[in-house]
């Protein structure tokens, strides 16, 4: 395999803790070298190795690809008219997701493929060479499982979340819809996901629908993670770490029972901030759930309906801000953390053996993410490897 030098970094990220105080383990005046599509090496640019090709980083900040662990990127349709008339002043509530269910099951597969792949590039171009996404816009046996073999042709990290919310169909009857998503519809979309979620909320599912939604994916090989503790307190945090998710997703409204069951676990809080910034709700207060211990992820939730932004640099600059994170600790969260919320060592940081997912800034510190928000700062990004 040939050997490639990105050498002249001002700041490498690497994520790796023996480089230095943060957490982000900065090395400055770096280099480093892609073997195939994994980093072999890192350092000072001054003690690089001789390789096969080079690579001038021209002075700009490199660190790794984001790692976008929460999305719904399968849907048809537009929420323009809801956007608008929240920002009126109307509150936000789950149920608005029946206007996609309705757009989305009316859509071609190639609608829904186009849709997916646009917004994919969207993201890849502000720097996430990772991404998770979901089904729930479907809440029939068929459009679910037809929304998780689109997606699973763009990305390995498909989730089916048959329980977004109760299909229009069991309006009347939330319990024969509960037996449908663990039983036939669970059967058609296993083969395609790697994982299964919930959202349990008011307005959506309770504790013990929940917990028999997951129980019945675990059964399946699928590996749980939960919408949790958005709209209100509920159940939803500790299910997640009962059954041992991968994360929990939102967190906003939390006891002092929740952050210790979080912070006692390998369950990863994942922070999502487009969804607070785009329905004028209460922040997740970070800053409580870092100091209890709790490993936290930053992540898009780029959905038509409550966070309409693919945008990674846009989440980091609000968690800085507005919920109390440090950049360095925005920064890991959005990388590492969502590498961990989705239980992969090999993405989120920059070292070896790491798979060679680079996002170029055109600053000198990755601190620019959030001193300087709303600027297009990701100038190039490569993926395992080559770049995209």
């Amino acid at each position: 395999m040939r050997t490639t030098l990105v050498r002249n970094i001002t700041t490498l990220v690497t994520n790796d803790p023996d480089h230095g105080p943060s957490p982000l383990g900065l090395i400055q005046d770096a280099a480093l070298v892609i073997e195939g599509d994994r980093i072999a090496w890192t350092g000072r640019t001054a003690d690089a190795p001789a390789t096969d090709d080079a690579v001038d980083a021209k002075g700009r900040t490199v660190l790794p690809g984001f790692v976008d662990s929460h999305s719904h990127l399968v849907f048809a349709g537009d929420r323009t008219q809801e956007f608008n008339a929240r920002m009126s002043g109307q509150a936000y509530k789950a149920g608005g997701i029946r206007t996609t269910v309705a757009a989305t099951r009316a859509a071609s597969d190639e609608a829904l493929g186009a849709n997916v792949a646009r917004y994919l590039a969207e993201a890849l171009r502000q720097g996430t060479t990772t991404l998770e996404t979901k089904s729930g816009y479907g809440l029939t046996v068929a459009d679910e499982a037809r929304a998780l073999r689109v997606a699973a042709e763009h990305t390995d990290e498909v989730t089916y979340l048959g329980a977004h919310i109760v299909a229009p169909e069991y309006a009347d009857d939330p319990a024969g819809y509960v037996e449908l998503v663990t039983g036939d519809m669970l059967d058609a979309c296993a083969p395609y996901a790697r994982w299964i979620d919930v959202f349990c909320e008011k307005g959506a599912f309770d504790g013990d629908q929940a917990r028999a939604v997951l129980t019945a994916g675990k059964a399946k090989g699928l590996l749980p993670r939960v919408h949790a503790n958005q709209l209100t307190y509920g159940p939803g945090v500790q299910l997640a770490v009962e059954l041992e998710a991968a994360s929990a997703d939102h967190c906003t409204h939390l006891t002092d029972a929740d952050v210790d069951a979080l912070a006692n676990s390998a369950t990863v809080a994942t922070l999502l901030p487009g969804a607070e910034f785009s329905t004028r709700a209460q922040w997740p207060d970070a800053r409580r759930l870092l100091d209890a211990g709790v490993t936290v992820a930053l992540s898009t939730d780029c959905n038509p309906g409550s966070s309409f932004t693919s945008s990674m640099p846009f989440c980091v600059a609000l968690a800085v801000r507005d919920m109390k994170m440090t950049p360095d600790e925005a920064i890991w969260s959005a990388t590492a953390g969502g590498a961990a919320a989705l239980r992969r060592s090999d993405i989120g940081r920059l070292t070896p053996g790491a798979r060679a997912d680079l996002a170029f800034l055109d600053a000198p510190s990755p601190v620019h993410l959030a001193y300087r928000p709303g600027v297009p700062l990701v100038s190039e990004v490569w993926r395992a490897g080559r770049r995209v």
